[in-house]
């Protein structure tokens, strides 16, 4: 068996996913390596594929988990729009959970990206996105306290930054991403409970005012099954 072919694996893996019902547990690594007859390293490169279509999910120290269906977050990316504003907008529910608010200071990375002194006083804002309880996104914005401090976030603040500068009035024209494939690190895949290493999509971001200034520097982490991000484009003249 040690010529098994790759597609005949990922075949084997998809049956077996598709009989088992969500939330079970699947057999551990050597177990299931041992039983399609192939090493630890190609089991574990195949089932990514699965990972990145958010079919199973592998959580440190507790094994991998069959995941049920669910629909993807599909939006196009000319509008800077927050990920609850998407939801609602495609009739699917968000919630968001280990809310942390705290206050911290410029580094000189931070003060180079937000166009402040460094040791200016920042605010950070961490979460986690979820949808049917699981989670698919960790968020941080990073913003000077001149323009949000702390307790300036109501006590029911449901997560998205972007839709509370909005709300108070802020006059906010335009955001550079930066779009590209990461592996987690430990802090993220904790948080959204997969395995340090495994593929992210992330989103690193500028928000600007009307004045041409930095208002909020944001790092954006999805699973990428659970989102379909497009672009629309025009043909341009030769």
């Amino acid at each position: 068996m040690a010529n098994f072919p790759f597609q005949r694996l990922q075949t084997d893996l998809a049956a077996l996913i598709a009989r088992s019902p969500a939330g079970q547990r699947l057999p551990s690594e050597p177990d299931l390596a041992k039983q399609l007859g192939v090493s630890r390293a190609t089991l574990r490169e195949a089932m990514r594929t699965f990972e990145t279509q958010g079919l199973i999910r592998r959580r440190q120290g507790s094994g991998t988990f069959v995941v049920g269906k669910m629909e993807a977050l599909d939006s196009g990316l000319e509008i800077l729009e927050s990920l609850e504003t998407m939801a609602k907008r495609l009739g699917l529910e968000v919630s968001v959970s280990d809310l942390n608010i705290e206050p911290i200071t410029a580094d000189e990375e931070l003060a180079k990206l937000l166009g402040v002194p460094v040791g200016e006083a920042l605010t950070r804002v961490r979460r986690v996105v979820r949808t049917e309880n699981r989670p698919v996104a960790y968020l941080v914005d990073i913003l000077p306290e001149t323009i949000l401090r702390s307790k300036d976030l109501p006590t029911d603040f449901h997560g998205s930054v972007l839709d509370f500068l909005l709300g108070r009035g802020d006059s906010l024209t335009s955001s550079r991403a930066n779009v590209s494939a990461i592996g987690a690190t430990a802090e993220v895949a904790k948080a959204i409970e997969i395995q340090r290493g495994d593929v992210l999509l992330h989103f690193y971001s500028q928000l600007f005012s009307a004045e041409g200034k930095v208002v909020d520097y944001s790092l954006s982490y999805f699973i990428p099954g659970y989102f379909h991000f497009h672009v629309v484009r025009r043909v341009g003249s030769s």
